[in-house]
């Protein structure tokens, strides 16, 4: 199987949400889901002091769905909503 480049959007509850906890809490349960691999964070601004945790990780294709990982991160406390936005088919 092939590995696969996903991107989830995490948007936190209010803009004083703690961005740095929902991002640790955030990649341990990536890490988790999807094993040790390659992982970028960004912080993307949305709009009037509020930003979104963008997390693009590699996974193996044959872990199938990410709809366990998104419940889970939709658990972690300040987390309005999560949505994978973007997944791809990793080259090379």
């Amino acid at each position: 199987m092939a590995s696969v480049v996903v991107t989830i959007k995490v948007m936190p509850a209010s803009p004083d949400a703690d961005l740095s906890a929902i991002e640790t809490e955030a990649k341990s349960k990536i890490t988790a889901f999807a094993g040790e691999g390659d992982m970028k964070v960004e912080v993307e601004p949305i709009a009037f002091g509020l930003k979104a945790v963008k997390i693009i990780f590699v996974m193996d294709e044959a872990k199938g769905s990410t709809e366990e990982l998104e419940k889970g991160l939709a658990a972690i406390p300040g987390v309005s909503s999560v949505e994978v936005t973007d997944v791809r088919r990793a080259i090379g």
